[in-house]
């Protein structure tokens, strides 16, 4: 999937419902939970299910386990392209959503955003459905107490979000989002963090984030020269280790790495 942004619309919002599939986003994400107030759950659902009737897109319900959440599934489960699941703590959890959802195979991306999800990560990412894992960067820095200005206090649980998904063979993680709106270069900050210890994509909240996002988790033109060079050298050595244009050894491992590049970059 590889999806390098993900924007939310609030469900009750006609005009986000609207301006989030022209905003540029790989993925508009309608929201039902946290983005919509309690007295507005029914109006949101009656909308984003109206929405979803014309144009396909991902959900966001609410917490698996309550009531909110089974409304949501009966309202919208068949027609979403796929759901995002919050507050993720166990496998048990995606399996609640599983059942409700009646046998259709809906895609799951589950959302990491306490200790408990952290510490299940792997049973989690290995859950049937599930496609993709997401941080919640601000409820875990609320359940845990990290200070959610601080990168490095996420690393441990980013890291084992990126290697989970490698073991499940699902897509790698997506980040969180970041709460300064007005401030690109903090956006750009979170994603180049995120992007460097393996992530693919990231949330937004906000349309004028999604530009910089993007050209985050594109690999740049000199990342795509380099993978070039190193596939053309490892073709011409029939697969065997040989040295690219510029001395660097380029073994399988290497090559390996300048085929994502170039599939990320397509």
């Amino acid at each position: 999937m590889s999806v390098r942004s993900w924007l939310f619309a609030p469900g009750h919002s006609e005009r986000f419902l609207v301006r989030v599939f022209e905003s540029g986003a790989d993925e508009p994400l309608l929201d039902l939970e946290d983005g919509v107030g309690p007295g507005l759950k029914g109006r949101a659902r009656a909308q984003v299910r109206e929405v979803l009737s014309e144009r396909p897109a991902w959900v966001r319900i609410n917490q698996p386990g309550t009531r909110d959440a089974a409304l949501d599934i009966a309202a919208v489960g068949g027609l979403a392209k796929g759901l995002r699941l919050p507050k993720i703590e166990g496998p048990s959890d995606v399996a609640w959503v599983r059942e409700r959802l009646g046998g259709r195979d809906i895609p799951l991306a589950c959302t990491i955003e306490s200790a408990a999800g952290a510490l299940n990560v792997i049973e989690i990412a290995r859950a049937a459905g599930v496609v993709s894992l997401t941080f919640g960067n601000a409820d875990f820095a609320a359940d845990t107490g990290i200070d959610p200005e601080e990168p490095e206090g996420s690393i441990l649980v980013r890291s084992q979000m990126v290697l989970a998904s490698r073991v499940a063979t699902i897509d790698p993680p997506s980040d969180g989002v970041c709460t300064r709106i007005d401030d690109e270069d903090a956006v750009r900050r979170e994603a180049e963090h995120a992007r460097r210890l393996g992530f693919v994509g990231k949330s937004c909240i906000h349309p004028r984030q999604v530009a910089v996002v993007n050209a985050v988790f594109t690999p740049s033109e000199r990342e795509t020269d380099w993978a070039r060079r190193v596939l053309k050298a490892y073709a011409a050595a029939a697969g065997s280790a040989a040295r690219s244009e510029d001395g660097e050894m380029v073994d399988e491992p290497v090559a390996a790495r300048a085929r994502r590049i170039l599939e990320r970059a397509r």
